[in-house]
């Protein structure tokens, strides 16, 4: 039998020169040889540049020739045929995609071919092929597409390459749409299956390391709107659909770039991995991009110009895809229902639920219904969505969305009537993004839309992140946010204005990649947009304060000693007042949450309550009287002295347990917990032995794992700590250390496991965390505070250069160290055997891990207790850290383990 398709002559297979090889023996040597020049001359041909739907038709043909000679090894009668199927039915194979086969016999078994079947198998695996096998019976291959829906696709697409041509028209019949998975139920199981898919995604096409395959508006989601729409219509292509109202050229140019785009990712990727490979992960980003010529500018990174142009696409793909279900779903699904249409104004009704124009001019004879159609989606949610028919007329007509219409009061009225409106307003933001109309009627969104961060820290593109920071926002008056945030809820129910918090949500990241700080950007681009849509002065005012310093509150609570009250007096100064402080704090939260979801948890929570509840205070009192630091101090020592002498302590056993531990033990911890150590202390047998106490620390509910230790005249408690804790897979959030001049030491650490949560009742864990530390704690060596965990594979990516910087802090009591470095294992431990070298006396550490990066600072003072005021000790301190720890995550990013750290 002939092949039922004509392959086109491939200029690199000489295909007569393969025959006469094969005639000489060796078969598999002969096979594997034309793979290999094959594959090496078409993926050349990639590297160079050639249009990548050119190769991947062309390897699939290739293939083609090579199973047609495979084939023609064995004897076969006419009651069998060789089917391609899938995506290698559709003649598409990219370098190390199944090869998906289909052996279809006419009857059922038993049958004279499966020795050769089996032989035939065997061969194809021989010469190291990647296949995809089924041997069916034309009634088998009914069963199975009548019980599952990707069966019934696969055989869709299948082609005969040798064999009775016969066979397969037969089993198409018998599994098309008039006896198996109609129309309309093929509809509905392809859009559940595709519902499915984008659920495992987060619903967005944004995803930090997304699949090219199966993530939103991926190549999956293009073939799906091919198989629902050929099966409907009943064609092989969707060029046949041209003018029927399906799609139309504009639309199909656009599916086919997208595509186009799509697959040459993919074929990266595949080379890339050498094996079928899907997940455009970071490491592969960065090759990608500098494969495809993207170049780091002064503005962004060329992986960022990139995964812009990626998420540009798939944006577009998703866009496409939503217009292209829509219509078919009004076409298939709803095309017999009763029409139920509902007048809303001149310019729309609804049909069925789903909101459309009065007519195909509404938009050409009044813009601004543009904008009001998303207004009046947001007022009534029983509204579904948008015809596909009035998505087009959006897509077709956006270009009115000019300078003369955003200085149309009129339109900004509306803009501002959609901040207001009870309904959802992140959907139809999105919606707005989607349909590119928010992008141009903010300019400036439009830059953002798509623009990736290559980092952990940031989960999402800029524009994604700003509308879920708008979506935490409208959350908070829901009863299970009001539980979680119980005074962010109370906070935004009595904001006057909380159309104000949107819009300094908004724009709160608008002017990230344009170089230079992107909060004084988008402080000039809030005050243009307010003072053109008509805000009050004393509003333009509060939205430019709240997008600069928007990451004020979080670096304070994050870095800063918000214990010390000088702090809080600082912090209270820039703030000013207590309506700042409200929106500045559920801004605050909001971004934190919306940045990524694994950022937030109890101990970042409780220090921004904390220092929202402690300013409050201070702007009550007035700014003009700021708390007594020392008057502080008293208290607490006299509650606390207070409390042991109920349980029998007496004031000068206390004072002979703390002797003089500086005054910030007393700022930084609650009277009842200082207690509650001095009476361990006073209990412990041995006074040589550490006293460590492992609990939950939080009034109402726990925030994280306090660990209180405390020694008598042990040595470099911090590197010794840090090492154990992270073995212990504990992730240190504040380090609190206490040294009297008596050599007593009172160190605490606030700890959450790897799941960022506290070890809560797990006494099995507490037992374990307390018994590792005595004994590191007891009995220390040289192996002690050497971490030898391994680097998570997503981190190594990322080897940035380690930043420090040194200043004294506003107390001048002590020196601030920061250091800016990936996030490595043992890194604080190795931070305290420098500072261990050096001398130095650590007082407090504040960890801030920020995805693949830490903001650590810490307050040093020399053995004398002073600041660090030696300008060349200072360098050589910094060039220490910074060397050290860029050495080692340069051998650890190549997959060396140091054999030798620093002691």
């Amino acid at each position: 039998m002939t092949a039922e398709h004509l392959r086109q002559p491939l200029l690199f297979f000489d295909e007569q020169r393969f025959i006469r090889r094969l005639a000489e023996g060796g078969a598999l040597t002969v096979f594997k040889d034309a793979i290999a020049a094959a594959s090496g001359h078409l993926n050349n041909r990639f590297l160079e540049g050639e249009q990548v739907s050119t190769l991947v038709f062309e390897r699939a043909t290739f293939m083609d020739c090579i199973l047609l000679h495979a084939w023609h090894r064995f004897r076969w009668g006419d009651d069998i045929a060789l089917l391609a199927v899938g995506g290698y039915g559709r003649g598409e194979l990219h370098p190390h995609s199944d090869i998906d086969i289909l052996i279809l016999l006419g009857h059922d078994e038993p049958h004279p071919y499966q020795s050769n079947i089996e032989r035939f198998l065997t061969f194809l695996w021989d010469i190291q092929l990647v296949v995809g096998q089924s041997v069916r019976s034309i009634r088998q291959c009914v069963e199975e597409a009548e019980a599952d829906i990707t069966v019934a696709t696969n055989l869709m697409e299948c082609r005969t390459l040798v064999g009775n041509p016969a066979l397969r028209l037969d089993m198409l019949q018998r599994t098309g749409p008039d006896n198996i998975w109609p129309s309309d139920a093929f509809f509905r199981a392809k859009r559940a299956e595709q519902i499915g898919r984008h659920r495992k995604y987060g619903y967005t096409e944004y995803n930090l390391e997304p699949n090219v395959k199966e993530g939103p508006g991926g190549l999956r989601d293009i073939q799906t709107i091919k198989w629902v729409a050929c099966r409907h219509f009943q064609v092989n292509a969707l060029s046949e659909l041209m003018g029927q109202g399906f799609i139309n050229e504009e639309e199909l140019d656009l599916l086919r770039s997208g595509e186009e785009f799509l697959w040459k990712v993919r074929y990266g990727l595949h080379l890339l991995a050498g094996r079928s490979e899907e997940r455009l992960l970071f490491d592969n980003q960065r090759k990608l991009a500098s494969q495809f010529g993207y170049r780091d500018s002064e503005q962004r990174l060329g992986v960022e110009q990139f995964m812009h142009r990626y998420y540009r696409v798939v944006l577009s793909m998703r866009e496409l895809n939503d217009v292209l279900l829509q219509y078919l779903d009004e076409n298939i699904l709803r095309k017999d229902q009763a029409r139920q249409v509902r007048p809303i104004n001149e310019h729309f009704q609804v049909r069925d639920d789903y909101i459309e124009t009065v007519d195909d001019k509404v938009f050409e004879r009044d813009p601004s219904a543009l904008l009001e159609l998303f207004v009046l989606l947001a007022e009534d949610p029983s509204i579904l969505g948008i015809r596909a028919a009035t998505i087009r007329q959006l897509q077709l007509h956006r270009y009115l969305i000019d300078d003369a219409f955003r200085a149309d009061p009129r339109n900004q009225e509306l803009f501002m009537r959609l901040f207001s409106c009870s309904g959802k307003l992140t959907l139809q933001l999105q919606r707005m993004t989607r349909y590119g109309i928010l992008g141009r009627y903010l300019p400036e969104f439009g830059r953002i839309t798509g623009q990736p961060q290559h980092d952990l820290f940031h989960l999402y593109p800029v524009d994604v992140h700003t509308l879920q920071v708008i979506r935490n926002m409208r959350r908070l008056d829901r009863p299970e946010e009001t539980q979680q945030l119980p005074v962010a809820g109370h906070i935004y129910k009595n904001l006057q204005k909380p159309e104000l918090l949107f819009i300094a949500g908004l724009f709160h990241d608008i002017g990230k990649g344009r170089g230079g700080d992107h909060s004084m950007l988008g402080a000039v681009d809030v005050v243009a947009f307010a003072e053109r849509h008509g805000l009050p002065s004393q509003e333009v005012r509060l939205l430019k304060w709240l997008v600069e310093k928007h990451l004020l509150m979080s670096s304070v609570s994050q870095r800063e000693d918000i214990s010390d009250p000088d702090v809080i007096q600082h912090f209270a100064t820039l703030v000013g007042d207590q309506i700042r402080l409200d929106y500045l704090f559920l801004l605050t939260i909001c971004d934190i949450r919306g940045t990524n979801p694994t950022l937030w948890n109890s101990w970042r929570a409780s220090l921004l309550e904390t220092l929202y509840q402690r300013t409050r205070r201070a702007l009550q009192r007035g700014l003009e009287n700021p708390a007594s630091r020392s008057e502080w101090v008293a208290g607490t020592r006299s509650e606390a002295l207070a409390i042991l002498a109920t349980e029998g302590i007496d004031a000068a056993t206390t004072q002979a347990i703390w002797g003089d531990v500086d005054e910030d033990f007393f700022l930084r911890e609650r009277a009842a917990v200082i207690a509650s150590w001095v009476r361990a202390i006073h209990d412990s047998r041995n006074p040589e032995e550490p006293v460590i106490l492992v609990e939950e620390a939080g009034l109402e509910q726990a925030i994280a794992t306090r660990i209180f230790i405390h020694t008598t005249g042990l040595q470099h408690v911090f590197p010794i700590t840090a090492a154990t804790l992270d073995q212990l897979s504990l992730n240190i959030q504040d380090a609190r250390l206490h040294t009297a001049s008596n050599g007593h030491t009172f160190d605490v650490f606030y700890v959450l496991g790897d799941d960022g949560r506290p070890l809560g009742d797990d006494s099995d864990r507490v037992a374990e965390v307390f018994y590792v530390l005595s004994k590191a704690l007891r009995a220390p060596t040289s192996d002690t505070v050497v971490v030898r965990r391994r680097t998570p594979l997503r981190l190594k990516h990322f080897n940035l250069k380690t930043r420090t910087f040194l200043h004294n802090d506003t107390s001048g009591n002590f020196t601030a160290l920061e250091v800016i470095t990936p996030d490595r294992p043992g890194l604080l431990a190795h931070l305290g055997r420098i500072f261990m070298r050096f001398g130095l006396r650590l007082h407090s550490a504040r960890i801030a891990t920020l995805g693949e990066r830490v903001e650590d600072v810490f307050y040093l003072t020399d053995q004398h207790y002073q600041p660090l005021s030696d300008p060349d000790f200072c360098q050589q301190l910094q060039t220490a850290i910074c060397s050290e720890l860029d050495a080692r995550n340069a051998q650890d990013a190549a997959g060396a383990t140091p054999r030798h750290q620093p002691t």
